[in-house]
């Protein structure tokens, strides 16, 4: 906390306490809300392409290209964060957990990419119920992946 000498006061210096810790909880909900926000528009990302692929056995030549042509117009229209790569985990972070409704809120994309590399179903479930039940950073839910190698690619 920074000292200026009108905090000399203890009444103001108790209220200007107040008003800080009022100020670090509302960044850390917004932190939070836009992690939310984040990992729930991969998911829908994910699902877009997931559907899009599969009604594309009825089109032809979308099928090897897609995902390198959606990250080239992603790309240039909405900036880094939709190379192939990524565009890759989104499809897969669908496909690994289909139902919306049991993401848990707690958990960041990075949390998600890391469980991505879980092979385990069971495992995968674990680690993610664990991580947000212990509050564990994103750094945290790796090293305890880490300790169990059987469970990852």
């Amino acid at each position: 906390m920074v000292k200026t000498e009108n905090t000399q006061d203890p009444q103001l210096a108790s209220l200007v306490g107040n008003l800080g810790e009022l100020i670090r909880q509302a960044r850390q909900k917004v932190l939070r809300a836009v992690d939310t926000v984040q990992v729930q528009t991969c998911w829908q990302i994910g699902r877009h392409i997931v559907e899009f692929e599969q009604e594309g056995v009825r089109r032809a030549g979308y099928g090897k290209q897609l995902l390198s042509t959606l990250a080239k117009v992603l790309t240039a229209e909405f900036g880094k964060g939709f190379d192939e790569t990524n565009l890759r985990k989104m499809r897969l972070f669908y496909q690994a957990f289909p139902i919306r409704d049991a993401l848990r809120l707690e958990l960041s994309w990075t949390h998600y990419r890391r469980l991505l590399r879980v092979d385990s179903d069971k495992a995968r479930k674990w680690y993610m119920d664990e991580s947000a039940n212990q509050n564990w950073s994103s750094r945290a839910l790796e090293r305890q992946i880490s300790c169990s190698p059987a469970n990852t690619n």
